[in-house]
């Protein structure tokens, strides 16, 4: 199992010394992405995926409506959506196990029931929770990984929809359902739909981390580029502003 907790030591390099760390760690994985042998799987490469053929309908209230979503690290899913026009909120966390041991220390060891969680907070006015999906599974994580995403592996890291009600559910399976149908993926997407029963908010060091820390290394070789396949991807939903849990809070 891959730990992603905060690294000291790359809090304490030099601005100079981050930025080319930057630099270096960009240039080698867009080198081992576009020269693999194999090409580059659907989700890596961020390319815009059909919309939801089943969608929530248009909403004319002011009330904000809630995607509770799980894509490996939250680090990355979270700026992911951050960056994305129409959210409100977007707040890393756990869901899928119990308030008392929804704690980073103890999720790490993969046996809570827990999985390193999203919930984005939306103005359905603005934008959709089908097109909240279509981010999700096409540039916010690989959905085709069991149990793991990227380098970090275990339950914890699995991919998940959490639904807070029925249409939601209905929506999340529809568009499974159609993306396997439409055979994007190297292979079947793994994803789980179920219903949400507690989301718990992540201790303050993870909330924003990768706004606060775009230098560390494993913000810039895994999360860095979702933001900018977003940007390159969908850009009438990017916004060049981050939502972020410092001025938002925790509670939305």
């Amino acid at each position: 199992m891959t730990s992603h907790a905060p690294d000291v030591r790359a809090r304490r390099m030099s601005a100079a010394a981050r930025s080319a760390l930057a630099a270096a760690a960009l240039i080698a994985l867009g080198a081992a992405f576009w020269l693999s042998p194999s090409g580059p799987r659907a989700a890596e490469v961020a390319g815009p995926i059909p919309v939801p053929a089943l969608d929530a309908a248009p909403a004319s209230g002011a009330d904000m409506q809630v995607a509770v979503l799980a894509g490996g690290c939250f680090w990355g899913v979270q700026g992911v959506f951050q960056h994305m026009k129409g959210v409100t909120s977007a707040v890393s966390g756990y869901a899928g196990g119990d308030k008392k041991s929804a704690h980073y220390n103890m999720v790490s060891a993969g046996t809570t029931g827990h999985a390193e969680t999203v919930r984005v907070t939306f103005d359905p006015r603005q934008i959709s929770y089908g097109r909240i999906l279509q981010v999700f599974f096409s540039v916010a994580h690989d959905p085709t990984q069991l149990n793991r995403q990227g380098p970090d592996t275990g339950t914890q890291y699995r991919s998940a929809i959490f639904t807070e009600n029925a249409e939601q559910a209905k929506i999340a399976k529809a568009y499974i359902d159609q993306l396997n149908k439409a055979g994007l993926f190297d292979a079947a997407i793994v994803t789980k739909v179920q219903p949400l029963e507690g989301f718990y908010p992540a201790e303050k060091y993870h909330q924003d981390f990768l706004v606060q820390n775009p230098a560390h290394p494993y913000i810039v070789i895994n999360d860095l580029p979702k933001v900018e396949n977003l940007k390159r991807a969908y850009p009438d939903v990017y916004r060049p502003d981050p939502v972020l849990v410092a001025t938002t809070g925790t509670s939305n």
